[in-house]
């Protein structure tokens, strides 16, 4: 999986009284001018350095001056599966810890010791800076990136279980599938694994083929050669043909006539696969989007755009697209979290250039609202009320000044974040 290794601020020249040292220091960074202001792309790490240069350079002790200059406001929280946020800490920490960088803690509120065993349960992380001072990078950014990852992680991820018979021989499974998350239950239970699609789906093969016993254990207590049992399948008797492939859901042989493959290649039985997609559109085993995604936007809103000669920060030869979006109060049904209870209704305002990168990206736009993605109904970031209108993590820019850090502009790399968010969903 990719992650996002570069990100962007602003520095104003207006906040120094040396523009050529400014230039001079800008010169070891990847830096573009436009106007009074200058771009500056880098990881976390050379941001920071940046920022403790120009500190030098104003003599200022209390803020950075990339903008904004005052301290970092409250970033909203998010509530996630105790589950998945397990999953990330122990089998994901690194991208975690490049996602948070030096300058910043991503912490979970309850402590995840007690989430691990109400699997159903929510945590809330939470974003702050390690530093008094305003750093560089805002941990707006921060919460961006880690939403993003979060979605893609929690969207692979499958639970199963393993027979308690193997306890004894937990830490070979460990080593033979290092992917995978192994919890112990109380007692003498059964293992609650958790992990991607594919992996899952080679322990059940494993599984199946040494069922009733441990026998995937070789005499010096190592595993059996398990890379190869997701591909080789069950093997057959002597004198018999070969069985039929399992179904990567129910592990049952799929009968040649109830087989179907997806254009990714994997094969399901098809009552299996209907129940599945009847949840997401996604092949089951690699994640990949089949088929179009619906969300959970109520339904009655309206999404009407105008135009204006005006231009934003950044996008000065362009004009700008207003979007309008008001979705209606109602009541909740089945696909949101407590049907038949009433939902608050919200406007929200939204802009755009009108360039033409701008213009696709309203199009795309258009598609996510007309599949009901851009909404959901759930807990408002903004007022903590549960059965509100909420955004449905396809961010906008709310307002036209401000950069980043204040939902607004300049931000040259905004188009394309919001573009590979769409495409996330299936919209591209």
């Amino acid at each position: 999986m990719e992650f996002i290794t570069d990100i962007s601020v602003i520095v104003d020249e207006a906040d120094f009284t040396d523009p050529g040292r400014l230039e001079e220091i800008l010169r070891s960074y990847r830096s573009e001018k436009r106007a009074s202001y200058h771009t500056v792309r880098g990881t976390f790490e050379e941001l920071e350095d940046l920022s403790i240069r120009l500190l030098e350079v104003t003599g200022r002790s209390e803020a950075v001056p990339c903008r904004p200059t005052r301290a970092p406001p409250h970033v909203k929280p998010v509530d996630v599966s105790g589950a998945v946020m397990a999953y990330i800490q122990q089998k994901r920490a690194e991208e975690l810890r490049r996602i948070q960088g030096s300058s910043f803690a991503i912490e979970t509120q309850p402590h995840l010791g007690t989430a691990h065993h109400h699997p159903s349960g929510t945590v809330r992380v939470t974003f702050r800076s390690r530093h008094a001072s305003s750093p560089p990078v805002h941990p707006g950014f921060v919460r961006e990136r880690f939403v993003t990852f979060y979605q893609r992680t929690a969207s692979d991820l499958q639970v199963t279980s393993v027979p308690a018979s193997w306890q004894r021989n937990l830490k070979d499974l460990q080593g033979a599938f290092p992917n995978l998350l192994f919890e112990s239950a109380r007692g003498h239970g059964p293992l609650t694994v958790t992990g991607p699609f594919m992996h899952v789906a080679r322990i059940k093969d494993f599984l199946l083929q040494n069922k009733g016993s441990s026998s995937g254990v070789q005499a010096d207590g190592g595993l059996v050669d398990v890379a190869s049992a997701g591909t080789q399948g069950p093997s057959s008797a002597p004198g018999e043909g070969p069985t039929e492939d399992p179904c990567p859901i129910c592990m049952e042989p799929m009968a040649t006539a109830e087989k179907e493959t997806l254009r990714c290649k994997h094969s399901f039985c098809g009552s299996c696969l209907n129940r599945a997609f009847a949840y997401k559109p996604v092949c089951p085993t690699c994640g990949e989007l089949h088929g179009t995604l619906i969300g959970t936007q109520p339904d009655g809103g309206k999404m009407k755009v105008t135009k204006t000669s005006s231009s934003l920060p950044g996008n000065e030869k362009h004009g700008t697209i207003t979007i309008r979006y008001c979705i209606p109060r109602g009541i909740q049904r089945e696909e949101h979290p407590s049907p038949g209870q009433p939902y608050e209704g919200t406007s929200r305002t939204a802009y755009l250039p009108d360039s033409p990168e701008g213009a696709r990206t309203l199009a795309l736009l258009r598609r996510a609202f007309d599949q009901k993605l851009i909404f959901t109904v759930g807990r408002s970031t903004t007022s903590g009320r549960d059965n509100a209108v909420t955004w449905n993590d396809i961010h906008h820019k709310t307002s036209t000044h401000g950069g980043p850090t204040r939902y607004g502009y300049p931000d040259p790399e905004y188009l394309s974040r919001v573009q590979e968010e769409l495409k996330v969903k299936g919209i591209e």
